[in-house]
């Protein structure tokens, strides 16, 4: 019989550090309040729930590294926004930023969640923020995924220590 490991939806006494970019503050505020709320639902509490904002989303990659480095969280978000232009900046951006992040999980063993929306116009970008309706947004899915990783990381004896 095949052993299988999942996670769950269970946030109590678990510390989220969540990195937040101030650019495009419209769509990465409905993006935190997405997060914050699936967190919360799934019952983390308030007090356990850390937010550091960041000029760009460029700047994730870095907040992200000190948050894990700290040892308080069980997993790091990093939430923030990038729309295609004219020029290829933000094909920069967004893969700098998905590499980045990777590269903190691999080197810290803390869960960090890639909540960066990165879409063809600002509408796309509001559409998935969550703005409407906190379930659908990017920040969900990423607390989401974050919830489940640390379940996941406890069931296989990886959790932080307190």
């Amino acid at each position: 019989m095949t052993t299988e490991f999942e996670g769950g939806r269970d946030a109590s006494g678990k510390r989220f550090g969540i990195a937040v970019s101030r650019y495009s503050p419209k769509i990465t505020e409905a993006l935190l309040a997405s997060a914050r709320s699936c967190l919360v639902e799934c019952g983390a509490r308030e007090e356990d729930l850390e937010v550091f904002w960041v000029p760009g989303t460029y700047e994730l990659t870095m907040a992200a590294l000190w948050a894990a480095e700290t040892g308080r969280f069980d997993a790091v978000l990093a939430l923030g926004c990038v729309v295609r232009g004219e020029t290829a900046h933000d094909r920069y951006i967004s893969s700098a930023v998905a590499d980045g992040l990777t590269q903190v999980a691999l080197d810290t063993d803390v869960p960090v969640l890639f909540g960066v929306i990165t879409a063809n116009t600002p509408d796309q970008a509001v559409a998935r923020s969550g703005r409407d309706d906190l379930q659908a947004g990017k920040g969900w899915e990423a607390a989401l995924a974050a919830v489940e990783m640390v379940g996941l990381a406890a069931a296989l004896g990886r959790s932080r220590q307190e």
